[in-house]
């Protein structure tokens, strides 16, 4: 269960989290909900360790394979049995609680971890560096990760996505650093012990938990509270420059008065040149294979970090030419008859903006962005529908789906129509389609996007396959 936020902010240092567990020495864990994205990471990383993991998920898919030639115990299908012997459980906050094996495990007394738990406890045997903030987790952490392998220093590292480079989002070297992508969304990030941290930025999110925007900002006062190390914060918005100025932070960003700045910068089909300086002087030019100043920005984080161990920014640089990316961040999954098909993980209106613009800037010439947006979770959408009214600014059609649930329950009079209703009061003229069942959507897609055109399709639930079912409508396949 994730922490109470706090309710005021303190520059007071406080003791960095402890971990639940000792994985110092091998234990038999069990991980539930292995299939999902972050426990299977978190497996995958406890089996590298040398612990003997088991997991389990209701139904198989593409990455227990990858779990299981680590050497995981894989089940399909929830018995009291698979906990028998174990040292500890760990599920995810989406678990519910009267689950059969965490039943078993109370009973039998076995302690049971959350995520952030576990996670914690991995940060403990390392020293850890985390990436946290609103925006860019994912991207910056694995930006910084590549960074630091390039230097030598081997990290292991637990991140949000697969990085293409690594294959992987998770990997245990036995290294002396380790990476984590530190959430905010339930809390985690104030349970991992660390020794340093770059927060990306300050935005509104979560406020089921946060309350307010004033809340979300007293929680990265907190976290950045219990960081010993070294701490790089962005300069490029307000609440997170006052927090970089209260804890000391080095700060980046594009800001004139930034620690470390990106300076001119230049989009080139689908890459960005840019210049590197601290303190006035350049340090490193940059070649950075990928679209959008918010990548510039993450890349400008990950080298600040760089810089704060004291690696040559030439070695940053080269690293980071060579970025393969993250999955779903700005994806280019195909094209047709002159057209572009990208997906993105954008689900809040900060990264939708910065999506759009990023395919608008990009220097590819793309005549036309036909912007396609699946709404996530209805307690989500019921406080913030009116903060997307301007984020689609940029494209010239914009195609809007009903609400992706994400495990939240309905809420009567919440449905992706009040965004199609927040665009259109802000922007009369603006071409909005409302698609709200998903072949309808594949049709009116594969029918009306057109050569020239870059379809960008957003958000964290399903609409991961659209590309792919478009591509696949529009040759006729099955």
């Amino acid at each position: 269960m994730a922490p109470n936020p706090p309710t005021s902010s303190s520059t007071a240092t406080v003791a960095p989290p402890e971990a639940p567990i000792d994985l110092s020495t091998p234990k038999r864990l069990h991980v539930i909900g292995a299939a999902g994205p972050g426990m299977s990471a978190i497996a995958l990383a406890l089996a590298q360790m040398g612990h003997n993991v088991s997991g389990v998920d209701l139904r198989e898919r593409q990455v227990l394979d990858r779990l299981r030639a680590a050497g995981v115990h894989v089940h399909i299908g929830h018995q009291r049995s698979h906990v028998v012997g174990c040292d500890a459980v760990t599920a995810s906050t989406a678990i519910p609680q009267h689950l059969n094996e965490l039943d078993e495990a109370r009973k039998l007394g076995i302690p049971t971890l959350s995520r952030a738990g576990m996670l914690a406890s991995i940060c403990a045997q390392a020293k850890s560096l985390a990436v946290a903030g609103t925006h860019g987790k994912t991207t910056t952490s694995s930006m910084l990760m590549l960074i630091m392998a390039e230097a030598g220093l081997r990290p292991s590292f637990v991140i949000g996505g697969d990085v293409r480079d690594m294959g992987t989002g998770a990997q245990w070297t036995g290294g002396d650093w380790f990476v984590v992508e530190a959430d905010e969304s339930d809390g985690t990030h104030l349970e991992l012990p660390l020794h340093g941290t770059i927060v990306t930025n300050v935005d509104v999110d979560h406020l089921d938990l946060y309350g307010t925007l004033d809340g979300i900002e007293a929680a990265f006062d907190r976290y950045l509270a219990q960081i010993p190390g070294p701490k790089v914060v962005s300069a490029d918005d307000e609440r997170s420059r006052g927090l970089a100025d209260r804890h000391g932070a080095t700060t980046f960003g594009f800001a004139d008065d930034a620690d470390v700045r990106a300076v001119d910068l230049e989009p080139d089909r689908g890459t960005y040149s840019f210049t590197v300086e601290r303190a006035g002087e350049r340090l490193v030019t940059i070649r950075l294979p990928m679209r959008g100043e918010h990548n510039v920005l993450n890349a400008t984080a990950a080298l600040a970090m760089a810089l704060e161990l004291g690696i040559d920014p030439s070695v940053a640089a080269r690293a980071l030419a060579r970025f393969g990316g993250v999955a779903r961040r700005f994806d280019v999954r195909g094209h047709d008859g002159g057209a572009t098909f990208v997906d993105d993980y954008a689900h809040i209106p900060t990264e939708i903006d910065a999506a759009l613009r990023a395919a608008r800037d990009s220097g590819d010439d793309w005549q036309r962005i036909v912007a396609v947006f699946q709404p996530n979770r209805y307690h989500r959408m019921a406080q913030m529908w009116r903060d997307y009214a301007d984020c689609f600014e940029v494209a010239d059609v914009v195609v809007l789906t009903d609400i992706y649930a994400s495990g939240t329950e309905p809420i009567p009079g919440v449905t992706g129509k009040l965004v199609v209703n927040a665009v259109l009061d802000a922007h009369p003229t603006k071409h909005v389609v409302w698609m709200p069942r998903r072949d309808e959507l594949v049709a009116y897609l594969a029918q009306h996007v057109r050569a020239g055109d870059v379809c960008v399709s957003m958000g964290c639930g399903d609409i991961a396959s659209l590309p792919d079912e478009v591509l696949a409508a529009r040759r006729g396949e099955a």
